[in-house]
This record gives structure tokens, sequence and C-alpha cells, in this order.
């Protein structure tokens, strides 16, 4: 039976942009090779983090949504995240089927979006 992961991860800040995509091409690699399949992944990019790690206030985010039918595979991809030293945090959460609908609405701009508000409610309630 298949399983649908995400698997959030910071790298360290002082990476160039071609070390940073060296180091998610790697863990792409891990995964695919494996015998996961990508569904989607994010680049967040460089962003603050809520406390220092490792004497670091910054880091770059990157999120993989992967599926896989083999359990090993995120214990191999875990296991390559204790061992580079440019990966700060990682953290991997097994999709539930309402946090899969979730992502598809969000990747597709339903999720995050502010009503509009007609302007003809507007001018009946002035």
């Amino acid at each position: 039976m298949s399983k649908q992961y995400e698997t959030v991860f910071i790298l360290t800040p002082i990476l160039s942009e071609a070390q940073t995509r060296d180091a998610v091409e790697k863990f792409r690699a891990i995964i695919t090779d494996n015998g996961g399949a990508m569904v989607h992944e994010e680049d967040w990019g460089l962003r603050k983090l809520a406390y220092p790690i490792q004497k670091k206030n910054s880091g770059f985010y990157n999120v993989f949504e992967y599926t896989t039918s083999e359990v090993n595979v995120v214990d191999i991809l875990e296991t390559e995240f204790r061992r580079d030293e440019r990966v700060l945090r990682f953290m991997t959460i097994v999709l539930d089927k309402h946090s899969i609908a979730y992502n598809e609405k969000k990747r597709k701009g339903l999720v995050g979006r502010k009503r509009e508000v007609s302007t003809e409610t507007k001018t009946e309630n002035a």
C-alpha cells in the first residue's frame, strides 16, 4: 500500500545557489532511486528562523511531497539528512486523506485567498 509523505528541510544559509540546488537534487534522487515518486516540490527560499540553530538565524526552506510503498525510503532519506552538514533541520510527516486534499487545493490556489466582496453588498450595507 502506497503512502504519501511530506518532508520539510532547512539548509544552512551560507550555501550558494548552486550548492543549494545540488543538495536539493541529491535528496530528490534519494527518493526517486529508492522507489518513491515525487508529487510536488516547493522551494520557499531564504527565510528567518523562529530561533537560532547552530548560531544561524536564517535558512533555505524546501518541501518535498512524495509517495512510496517502500517504508525504508523515509529512513534512508532521514539518515542522509543527519549525515549531511548542510541540513539544519528536517521533518517528515505521513499525509492522511484530508491533508492530501488540502495540499491539492493549495496548489490550485483555492486556499489562502480572501473572498472578494461584491460592490453590491457594500452599497446595500452603507
